[in-house]
């Protein structure tokens, strides 16, 4: 299995910023794409001077709108912007374009000559800035006919079962003349994968320009070379990853690959966003994960799917972490335990003896948190929207429950020593309190409570806020997340992180 070439994506206004930006980020590189449709109309001319000013293999790019670039000028603006480019080629090849990228409904005959004449590699790209490519043989062959081009295919998955093909279609395929990429976040492990999928290069931008390239999901260059070490991976690299739905903002990846690193482990930990959780059972079996972290809202889902079922897990009801051993996935739950040590160094305490406590919610995260809160002694009363659930769940553990509503509000002020907020609302969110953020909106802090919010991203959700104004100690869900994915890090490898 070859490592592909890493090619740095430059987007910057003028070919001084992009030179700039290469020689920062050079270290992580062995190549680099000069986006001339993103330099300014000036600067477009000048781009025959960037191989020479570069110093490594260059790629021409002049990407149209439709192709998700920025050109709009035409095809015959293009064209002379090709031909002035590639013009006067050097005797000195470093200094000339290395590879030039021509879309497959691109074909200038003169343009063509003088990349055969000049030794300059013909990348074949078709793009579907909206939808899949599943045909993926039959489409690198229909782009490479001649079999001297290098083809690419890129394109927009619907779901993680069109990522999923892709990696399928490239176990076939033989030899690594093509670069194959699915774009946006469910893409993610095409770009770190590249070796799996066999393919030529891969992408990255760097951190300053990354926003250029939001549309398509570029990893940052040190994500992609320090955080993800893609440069690394072979075949014997150990695969673990995580899903969930919409998998917005993890910082799971930076937790394990930085323990990955640290003891020098032969390993990538990264995130398939899956909308359904057998796609993301169907992903890590086509590319060999052998262990994934579950998040919502597909803990429950987990749990049913696996093989062997840990007794804390079988408790629970509920799922985060699959090891897969022998053909078989076993289920674990570690944010229990993650939960109730975060919770104990929070609260300064050794148990919960004593202490009456609200739970907010009744999903996979909420009966972890159950499950921690009975084990340490605790007595609670589980709220939900849904009371159905909130009495399924409070009746195992012979805690209370009460609907999720104004009319519980004195219910909450008798298990006001802890709330523990275990609901998505409020994540990703940092505007003021109001009934779509905030699962206590109706309930008025006093300043003696102590609330947990198991979220972590924002810092301070929309109820934490609102409880510091009143006085309130809060914590939010980081060293939960810590806790917990130590110890998936220790079922994964053998090894205490």
């Amino acid at each position: 299995m070859e490592s592909p070439k890493v090619c740095l994506t430059l987007t910057e206004k003028t070919l001084a910023e992009d030179l700039e930006l290469l020689n920062k980020y050079r270290s992580y590189v062995d190549m680099a794409e000069l986006r001339v449709d993103f330099l300014n109309q000036d600067e477009r001319l000048y781009a025959r001077r960037f191989p020479s000013m570069a110093g490594l293999p260059c790629i021409l790019t002049i990407r149209r709108e439709i192709d998700g670039g920025k050109f709009v000028e035409g095809e015959s603006a293009r064209t002379i912007l090709f031909a002035r480019a590639l013009s006067f080629a050097d005797e000195d090849k470093t200094k000339n374009f290395a590879y030039v990228d021509f879309e497959e409904d691109f074909h200038i005959s003169s343009l063509e000559d003088a990349t055969l004449a000049f030794e300059t590699k013909v990348i074949r790209s078709f793009h579907d800035m909206k939808n899949p490519v599943r045909n993926i043989l039959e489409r690198l062959k229909e782009l490479n006919p001649s079999g001297l081009e290098i083809p690419k295919i890129a394109f927009m998955p619907h779901t993680l079962d069109d990522v999923t093909n892709l990696f399928e279609q490239a176990s076939k395929i033989s030899g690594n003349n093509h670069i194959l990429l699915a774009m946006g976040t469910m893409g993610i492990p095409t770009r770190v994968l590249g070796a799996k999928l066999k393919n030529f290069l891969t992408y990255t931008s760097a951190p300053e320009s990354i926003q250029n390239t939001s549309n398509i999901a570029h990893l940052d260059a040190v994500k992609l070379g320090g955080l993800y070490r893609t440069k690394s991976i072979n075949e014997a690299t150990k695969i673990f990853g995580i899903t969930g739905w919409p998998l917005s903002g993890t910082s799971s990846p930076e937790l394990h690959n930085t323990g990955y690193c640290r003891h020098g482990m032969n390993a990538v930990y990264i995130p398939f966003p899956a909308e359904k959780f057998e796609q993301a059972i169907d992903f890590s079996e086509q590319v060999g994960v052998q262990g994934l972290s579950v998040t919502v809202p597909h803990k429950e889902a987990a749990l049913a799917r696996a093989d062997f079922v840990d007794n804390a897990a079988l408790e629970i009801g509920s799922s985060n972490t699959l090891i897969k051993k022998d053909g078989k996935w076993l289920a674990y739950n570690t944010d229990a335990e993650g939960f109730l040590k975060a919770l104990l160094e929070f609260l300064n305490l050794k148990n919960l003896k004593h202490k009456k406590i609200s739970i907010i919610g009744a999903g996979g995260a909420a009966k972890a948190v159950a499950y921690a809160v009975y084990n340490s002694g605790g007595k609670a009363c589980i709220f939900n929207r849904t009371l159905s659930k909130a009495k399924e769940l409070a009746e195992k553990y012979d805690f209370k429950y009460a609907p999720l509503n104004f009319e519980s509000v004195s219910t909450i002020r008798k298990y006001s020593d802890v709330i523990i907020q275990t609901t998505s609302k409020g994540m990703h969110c940092e505007e003021p309190s109001n009934p779509e953020n905030d699962p206590l909106y109706f309930y008025d802090f006093n300043g003696k409570e102590a609330l947990f919010d198991i979220i972590y991203m924002p810092k301070a959700t929309p109820i934490m806020v609102r409880a510091r104004e009143a006085g309130c100690k809060i914590c939010n869900g980081f060293s939960m997340l810590l806790y917990q994915g130590y110890r998936q890090f220790e079922l994964y490898t053998g090894v205490e992180y």
